[in-house]
């Protein structure tokens, strides 16, 4: 048997850390068995999935030496490599459980899917619904289908009492209630699969040996085996990878912990250092140091090392690791060329030097207004946000409100950014200038200095978010009642703007 593993991003956002981490493993358990690694695109969702993503995360990816045998640049015998393309696959495949009786179509409107729910919730049980939870009378199916009301493919689940058992290559069996198992939609309205059809099919068709995910999909290994069961296919074997933590132990997530490799890449870590530090979330060398090469975690690579209690995300830890790399492995020129490559490239120079040609006098005045490019978190103080007419809680308000609506564009030029936060402005009621005023701070340390907006384009919306989120950390964010209600008058303003 050949060794084959995947890992399967959705382009729906910048590139995870936590999709690189899993992306290592997999390469890494198909090296040490010479077997193959594939790269699949979960696009399914179409709302969100753009081709401008999907390109982001193929380059992150090879950005930190990770490659694929196959996928949907380099291809390979079992594509098409991205699920919107392979759409009638999963249609098929459906039919085929509807034929045989172990999926069923259900009409339930959204609204009457929450009172089900709620009603479940309100006598004490789980709140994943049955096919008796769900089920109409004959006469009311008739006429939603006759009205063409829109339907969703779902599949059966048990309904009695026991557990499903699931073997995972960590943690041994895994025993899991039936009751906590809904029937869960395989085909939405639209005709896209869900993940679960999506990703069942696709590890059988193209021949997944191993599939090694986060911790966070075994809830939902019981309906992955129910599937494999239902088409008589044999299951890949389980590994469910530990999540990575913030510091405080929480989930890694970017309200905490800058969580896009880009950042990363524009912070100037080193690919290497990076990769090596991925590598030791959850994991160690046999010899148990902390540096190591890609190869050097191949050759030594045991999956059975993993230890499940956690790994920290540790920022600090990682700086200090890309430190020990770029003194011990780069020579003088090495670094010097790194440092050009990362900063000083004619394609980044040529963005910010057009913006400063104007305003300086000399070379020497470019670094004092160039230097925010060219460096991580701007070194502030609550001193800096010092306004004439903005108290701190406006302070606060504004870059709240900022940091939600750029957590949520993902349409990033200066243009749409000026349009946008201009009519964030209007709202809340401020001038535009004193508006602009506290981003200017957490951008560049200053409001002597080039457009804001250009600044934040340049710059890019990774180390945007974090500057503009460091910033507000600084300053103080909402009380947990002050942040409800700003939060709804946030919702309101975008939904009214829409923006």
């Amino acid at each position: 048997m050949t060794v084959r593993t995947r890992v399967a991003p959705s382009p729906t956002g910048d590139p995870h850390v936590g999709t690189a981490y899993i992306a290592l493993f997999n390469l890494a358990f198909a090296r040490q068995h010479q077997g193959q690694f594939i790269l699949r695109i979960e696009d399914t969702d179409q709302t969100r999935s753009t081709a401008e993503s999907e390109q982001t995360i193929l380059d992150s990816m090879r950005w930190l030496g990770l490659e694929w045998d196959e996928g949907p640049d380099v291809g390979g015998e079992f594509g098409p490599y991205r699920q919107s393309e392979r759409k009638d696959i999963y249609g098929d495949y459906a039919q085929q459980l509807l034929d045989s009786g172990k999926a069923f179509c259900c009409y339930r409107t959204s609204d009457e899917l929450n009172e089900l729910r709620e009603a479940r919730r309100a006598s004490g049980k789980h709140t994943a619904l049955k096919e008796s939870d769900l089920a109409l009378p004959e006469d009311e199916v008739a006429r939603r289908q006759s009205e063409g009301a829109p339907y969703v493919v779902r599949m059966r689940v048990p309904e009695e009492e026991g557990a499903c058992v699931v073997d995972d290559m960590l943690r041994g069996p895994i025993e899991l209630d039936w009751g906590m198992v809904d029937c869960q939609i395989l085909l939405k309205s639209d005709g896209m699969p869900t993940y679960h059809l999506a990703n069942v099919v696709d590890d059988h068709l193209m021949e997944i040996t191993h599939v090694i995910r986060g911790e966070e999909w075994i809830s939902s290994a019981p309906k992955h085996k129910l599937l494999y069961e239902y088409f008589g296919w044999d299951m890949p074997k389980l590994c469910h990878m530990p999540l990575l933590r913030n510091p405080d132990k929480s989930k890694l997530s970017k309200r905490k912990n800058p969580t896009s490799i880009l950042y990363y890449k524009r912070m100037g870590f080193m690919p290497e250092a990076l990769l090596n530090y991925l590598g030791r979330m959850g994991w160690s060398m046999p010899d148990e140091r902390e540096k190591f090469t890609r190869q050097e975690m191949i050759d030594n690579f045991d999956i059975q090392r993993v230890s499940l209690g956690g790994p920290v995300f540790d920022q600090e830890k990682l700086s200090w690791l890309n430190g020990t790399w770029l003194r011990e492995d780069l020579n003088p020129e090495e670094f010097a060329q790194r440092y050009v490559d990362w900063g000083l490239n004619p394609e980044y120079l040529m963005q910010i030097l057009p913006l400063i040609q104007q305003r300086v006098e000399t070379f020497s005045d470019v670094a004092p207004l160039a230097g925010f490019f060219l460096s991580g978190m701007p070194n502030l103080t609550l001193e800096h946000f010092e306004h004439k007419t903005l108290q701190q809680e406006d302070v606060s308000r504004i870059l709240q409100f900022t940091v939600w609506y750029l957590d949520s564009e993902r349409h990033w030029s200066k243009d749409r950014l000026f349009q946008n936060l201009k009519q964030v402005s209007e709202a809340l009621g401020f001038k535009l200038r004193d508006f602009l005023f506290p981003l200017f701070i957490a951008i560049a340390g200053t409001n002597q200095t080039v457009s804001v907006m250009d600044s934040m384009e340049i710059l890019g919306p990774d180390i945007s978010r974090a500057r503009m989120r460091s910033a507000l950390n600084l300053v103080g964010g909402p009380s947990k009642k002050q942040a409800k209600k700003w939060d709804k008058e946030f919702r309101a303003l975008t939904e009214a703007l829409g923006v």
